[in-house]
């Protein structure tokens, strides 16, 4: 019987390209849409591989897809991942961690596919308690999850009275819940909801694009941009033409590395904070300055989305723009309500981008129970910030 493959692609080229390429190999069932998918995958059809190309690992169509494959579907069959360029060993490390089987350049797909798929086929002649093992998953340190545990329902306890305060004056001032959550990516680009106190009015999300401008994050360089050159400067100084070229939307060949460069600059900054907010409310601003808004990610600890001490975990729009070069380390290491950014430079206004990427991937790098004591005995002073932001 003819193996059969699932693909995944919102590029349509892409798809009739592979499909194409393995015609001979095996049996092609594509999808340009996650929902059909796992439509399909509910049905209980047999396949023999799903494979995801032209797909972002922070955004919906990416590991938080793999992980309900995975977990709430059961999946055992492998899961494939197809790039288009060289993925770093950090972001490596979270995809196979996050349940994906491989990795594979498009440029050197077929040989490696067909290996991987010869390989998995042989493993099914296995005994069932080999081939029901799931794909590994990030684990929290047993002693770190212990003393989250205890810090989070200590606190928790200890600061019930101030949580009825600040919920009857935040009821008093504005309309609306006392609670607000987002969903924010974390540690292995988990999404879950993220909880605080009000802080802003009840409209606050639609209002942010009117504002963006105040970004502290945001490029000098503004919003809009325009290729430079067909060549980056790296391969203008060689003499010898580019050696990774794209083909734009006009038919142009354009060198890759530029082309990044100008869409870095187009889609803005990745961390957005905005100074003197104007959504905020009079009881928000104070809560915000003595960092009493994320009190109640006490529960996420709880819960184990978070850890006490950790990297903040991220909006959508933000961990969607830090994922393909060696920035994605930084999604290694556990979510925390603290971390060394904010012991750091938290609060002050010449704070970098990059600066604060670089403190989150040196925290990932070195982290620890004993830097983590030292972190949180760092916090208490870095709640009182200079500045309102």
């Amino acid at each position: 019987m003819s193996k059969k493959v699932l693909y995944l692609s919102t590029d349509a080229d892409d798809t009739n390209s592979f499909r194409r390429e393995f015609e001979d190999d095996f049996e092609v069932q594509s999808f340009d849409n996650p929902s059909h998918l796992l439509s399909w995958l509910s049905k209980g059809e047999p396949f023999d591989a799903i494979i995801f190309s032209s797909v972002n690992p922070a955004s919906q169509l990416g590991l938080n897809l793999v992980r309900v494959i995975r977990k709430d579907m059961e999946v055992q069959k492998p899961v494939f991942w197809v790039t288009g360029y060289k993925v770093s060993p950090s972001l490596q490390t979270v995809l196979l961690k996050g349940g994906v089987s491989d990795i594979f350049e498009r440029s050197s797909l077929r040989e490696k596919l067909l290996t991987r798929l010869r390989f998995f086929s042989l493993q099914v002649e296995k005994p069932d308690s080999e081939s029901k093992r799931t794909a590994p998953v990030y684990r929290t340190h047993v002693g770190k999850r212990i003393f989250d545990i205890v810090v989070a329902s200590l606190a928790l306890l200890c600061l019930s009275p101030l949580f009825l305060i600040v919920a009857l004056l935040i009821k008093l001032e504005s309309k609306g819940p006392v609670f607000y959550y987002s969903y924010r990516v974390g540690t292995g680009y988990r999404i879950f909801k993220f909880w605080k106190f009000r802080s802003m009015r009840q409209n606050a999300d639609q209002l942010l694009n009117s504002i963006k401008e105040l970004n502290q994050y945001q490029s000098s360089s503004g919003t809009t941009y325009t290729l430079r050159s067909t060549l980056c400067e790296t391969c203008a100084a060689a003499g010898t033409g580019c050696q990774n070229q794209l083909v734009d939307k006009k038919g142009q060949m354009i060198c890759e590395k530029e082309f990044q460069y100008a869409r870095k600059l187009q889609d803005g900054s990745a961390f957005i904070k905005i100074a003197n907010d104007p959504r905020v409310t009079r009881i928000g601003t104070f809560i915000r300055n003595t960092s009493i808004d994320e009190l109640p990610q006490l529960y996420n600890v709880l819960r184990g989305d978070m850890s006490i001490v950790g990297n903040r975990p991220l909006p959508l729009y933000e961990a969607e723009k830090i994922t393909t070069d060696q920035f994605a380390a930084r999604f290694i290491a556990p979510a925390g309500i603290t971390g060394l950014w904010q012991v750091s430079k938290r609060g002050k206004s010449d704070m970098s981008e990059d600066e604060r990427k670089a403190l989150d991937i040196e925290y990932a790098q070195t982290c620890s129970l004993g830097k983590d004591l030292q972190i949180i005995l760092k916090t208490v002073p870095a709640l009182f910030q200079k500045e309102n932001v």
